[in-house]
């Protein structure tokens, strides 16, 4: 179905700006022809370059990088069928739209067994090539797009902020400050403070059409990180036995998210700051520059100013990637986050194990409050996973981990004036004095489990196995008890 001269017009700017990191080369020997597809394309793509034959369109293909090359058949010396060069070639794949007004069954087939993308016959309406010409670079950003999601897939998180301290609302305007621009950011923050949730938030609210495409830095031998960022061709190195992309042209149109910024090596700095510098990118064992359209946002846990000041990271780099800053804070400068986090954490983890949603009461959460959090958002979702699979309340748990935190004696203090001895230090054989009555015991037992959970009743309750209202009974027919023994 043929796209209408309104469809093409009405095509929005997202549309457009889409196919701008993409080159084309129209091969045609009529210059009149030339000239109504560079104009017509040029709408489109960021390069669109012309030649009269193959003979001069093999110097550009070999000199530069092209997507797509619209190529007419019947051109003077060699014709289209004839140019071996551009089908042969599998380090330099690239999309062929056939056009021709002479054509017969034979070239068609012809044509297609090369491996052409489509074939147009002149004389066509406008929409005709530009649909094609769309329809070929879909087909290419779709397999970008798949590309990144598998890479993405088994790291994919929610991308809204979870928390309303202060910290928190700020970290959200900046983010909305910072997202229209192409700036670069860099991110720091201590390890676990979600940093990759802040660079995805950048990229949303960006609205750039490309993907979030994300990498550690740290975690990919030095050697090899050249060719996962910058791509290589066939035969490049011992192992490229077919080419590659790179991350950045797969990000194309998007963002590329360099986590762990600070472990890069000295070497892949400076060749990080050109492709800033220079939007242009050289695949490893190719001679090519390739425009790229991509916006960098680097993270890490270490202070790279300092680590400029010793020597370790560029100066140059690091004022390039600083463009615009993000400080994320730690979470024991935002407890009350919490509040938000740990039912968040706890409904999603219990979904993903396949575990009913447990019932911690609010009294769990305050009292995650005391503890300081080194390992930040991290640790706040191992230790909320770990819960849910032994079974057990945070508050309670926590307490377990750090013998820190435990009550070291609990006293409690029983209508006839007894105290009950110390439960930490005793043997199990003491047990509650032999004198007390089925009813003191009672009372004692609930009142020291009441006070393990800091007053936390409905903790009690799950460890007696009974229902809060059952507690709060007793302890009003002990209020009770003690009017009347006062009367």
């Amino acid at each position: 179905m043929s796209l209408s001269r309104s469809n093409v017009s009405n095509l929005n700017s997202n549309t457009l700006t889409q196919y701008q990191a993409f080159s084309v080369l129209v091969v045609d020997d009529e210059i009149g022809m030339q000239a109504i597809l560079k104009k017509a394309l040029g709408k489109y793509f960021g390069k669109v370059s012309c030649a009269g034959s193959v003979e001069e369109a093999e110097i550009l293909r070999s000199n530069q990088h092209f997507d797509l090359i619209v190529l007419d058949i019947n051109l003077p010396g060699r014709s289209g069928i004839e140019w071996e060069e551009v089908f042969n070639d599998t380090d330099r794949k690239v999309d062929v739209i056939f056009m021709t007004g002479y054509a017969d069954l034979e070239m068609t087939i012809s044509a297609l067994k090369l491996g052409a993308s489509d074939f147009i016959l002149k004389p066509f309406n406008l929409d005709q090539i530009i649909q094609a010409v769309l329809r070929c670079m879909d087909k290419r950003l779709d397999q970008r797009m798949q590309y990144a999601l598998k890479r993405d897939v088994s790291r994919h998180i929610k991308t809204e902020l979870l928390g309303s301290s202060d910290k928190t609302k700020q970290l959200k305007r900046l983010i909305t400050q910072f997202a229209p621009s192409r700036a670069s950011v860099l991110i720091e923050g201590e390890s676990g403070t979600g940093k990759e949730l802040v660079a995805r938030g950048v990229h949303d609210a960006s609205k750039r059409t490309g993907p979030f495409v994300p990498i550690n830095c740290g975690a990919i031998a030095p050697e090899l990180l050249e060719s996962e960022l910058f791509g290589h061709t066939s035969g490049a190195f011992t192992g490229a036995k077919k080419n590659r992309e790179g991350l950045f042209r797969v990000a194309s149109g998007g963002t590329l998210f360099l986590d762990e910024i600070g472990e890069m090596p000295l070497s892949m700095q400076a060749a990080l700051l050109r492709v800033l510098e220079q939007r242009t990118i050289r695949p490893v064992g190719c001679e090519k520059e390739i425009s790229i359209d991509v916006r960098v946002v680097a993270a890490t846990n270490r202070n790279l100013q300092q680590e400029v000041d010793k020597g370790h990271f560029r100066r140059d780099l690091f004022y390039r990637l600083n463009v615009l800053k993000i400080d994320v804070a730690p979470l024991r400068e935002r407890p009350s986050d919490l509040v938000e986090l740990v039912p968040y954490f706890t409904h999603l983890l219990s979904s993903e194990l396949g575990m009913p949603v447990p019932h911690w009461a609010h009294e769990d959460i305050l009292a995650l409050h005391q503890y300081e959090w080194p390992g930040n958002v991290r640790e706040l979702k191992n230790l909320v996973e770990r819960c849910i699979l032994l079974d057990k309340p945070p508050a309670h748990y926590w307490r377990e981990i750090n013998d820190n935190a435990a009550p070291t004696s609990l006293s409690v203090t029983v209508s006839h004036g007894v105290s009950m001895p110390d439960m930490g230090k005793a043997s199990p054989t003491e047990g509650y004095p032999n004198n007390w009555t089925l009813k003191e015991v009672e009372k004692a037992h609930i009142e020291q489990l009441v006070s393990f959970h800091d007053g936390n009743k409905s903790a009690a309750a799950r460890d007696l196995g009974v229902a809060r209202k059952t507690l709060e009974r007793k302890y009003k027919d002990w209020s009770t008890e003690g009017s009347d023994y006062a009367d």
